[in-house]
């Protein structure tokens, strides 16, 4: 599959990018302890340490990113292991339970192929996913083209001949065999491999990197070494390069720790760097930064606030009636017993007051009649008229003569 061929071209390209950064972050540090120590470089001018250590910090958040990418690129390598070895069996399953049959029930299959469904899609995403990833990884080359155009390579050999470019394990397997002195210590509690469980994952302030050499070497990072000695202060742990810085930073924790913050705010960089979004609450962490958001640092926004505590949580339920006084509780008893012996009379005369007249007025009823239809006939004449002189010899007048027999006849 593409996947099987592109996560470990992914990953293989992330591997270089961060050999070379780490390289850098190398070479600058030794660069910078030259400057620190007071010997003169082998170059012909000294390059400003203000620059060194700005992009000392650019390559070390350039690592840090890189390092969370990785972590995420094998997390999705192991998302992809699996998903494959669920699709193949899913398919097994599926072929065992098809075979070579021309009708299978779909309440049968429909399960496996809805399950393929899932299995495909999520490597799909997984794929989209390892985009991004190699997206984000191409997007940070430019940070370093700068400093890469600021200080060439040839321009680092030439200014650190004679010096040694240790790595951050060389340092490390240096003061391997050093360990702070509990007793010396004072009241301070440290914490060893040996004496914790669990010690490789306890969250160490300045992302690992030692708190003395920040204050007291004007901003150089080094890598602390936990088997030093991890120092717990106020809930928090602090790693150191070497037996002296962790020494020194014990007898005084809360001067360094200013010191640092101080730092911090000189070169905000270090606030997502170093991880001091607790001592900044006005930073905002990658993580928790809005889409489309470009300040690092928000404004801190305050308003005057007031919270008052209910008198009665409960219900109230209070009684105006209510008496503690015993004598008077007894007065209202000789009164309501005196009230049940009394009886009310009312009677009215003329000469009462409040009485008034009362009159009422009616009305006899209506006199009311109906009527109903009858029935009625007529009877109408039928008109007979006789006519005399129509036919005979000319001349003769026409008489007509009415033979409608009256009404009054009729009936």
């Amino acid at each position: 599959m593409i996947l099987n061929e592109a996560l470990p071209a992914t990953s293989g390209d992330m591997d270089a990018s961060l050999r070379r950064t780490q390289g850098l972050a190398w070479r600058y540090t030794a660069l910078l302890e030259t400057l620190a120590g007071g010997e003169e470089p082998a170059g012909e001018s000294d390059p400003s340490p203000v620059l060194l250590r700005q992009a000392l910090y650019n390559v070390r958040q350039h690592e840090a990113l890189l390092k969370v990418l990785l972590a995420d690129v094998g997390l999705c390598a192991r998302q992809v292991e699996t998903l494959q070895s669920d699709l193949a069996s899913r398919l097994l399953i599926l072929k065992e339970a098809v075979q070579s049959k021309t009708a299978v029930a779909t309440a049968l299959v429909f399960p496996h192929f809805t399950a393929l469904a899932r299995l495909w899609s999520g490597l799909q995403d997984e794929m989209v996913l390892l985009n991004v990833q190699e997206a984000v990884a191409l997007g940070l080359q430019p940070f370093l083209l700068a400093q890469a155009q600021r200080f060439p390579p040839t321009q680092l050999d030439l200014l650190l001949q004679g010096s040694e470019v240790r790595s951050d394990e060389q340092r490390m397997a240096e003061t391997a065999e050093e360990r702070v002195d509990v007793k010396v210590g004072g009241r301070q509690q440290w914490l060893f491999p040996e004496t914790m469980g669990n010690f490789s994952k306890l969250p160490l302030q300045y992302r690992g990197m030692c708190g003395f050499s920040l204050a007291s070497r004007d901003g150089l990072l080094l890598p602390g070494n936990p088997s030093i000695g991890v120092l717990m202060h106020r809930d928090k742990y602090y790693v150191f390069s070497s037996r002296a810085a962790a020494e020194a930073f014990s007898s005084s924790p809360e001067e360094f720790v200013s010191r640092v913050a101080e730092r911090a705010r000189r070169c905000p960089e270090l606030i997502q760097l170093l991880e001091l979004h607790r001592q900044f609450s006005g930073a905002t962490p990658y993580s928790e930064m809005a889409p489309g958001e470009t300040l690092l640092v928000k404004a801190v926004s305050k308003s005057d606030g007031s919270t008052q505590t209910d008198t009665h949580l409960l219900e109230t339920n209070l009684v105006t009636t209510h008496q503690w006084n015993e004598w008077e509780l007894r007065r209202q008893a000789l009164k309501l017993a005196n009230l049940r012996t009394r009886v009310t009379h009312s009677t009215q005369t003329n000469l009462s007051h409040l009485r008034r007249d009362n009159v009422s007025q009616t009305f006899p009823p209506r006199d009311a009649a109906c009527q109903t239809t009858r029935g009625s006939e007529t009877n109408v004449p039928q008109p007979l008229v006789y006519l005399a002189g129509l036919r005979g010899r000319q001349g003769v007048p026409v008489v007509k003569t009415n033979l409608t027999t009256p009404v009054e006849d009729s009936a």
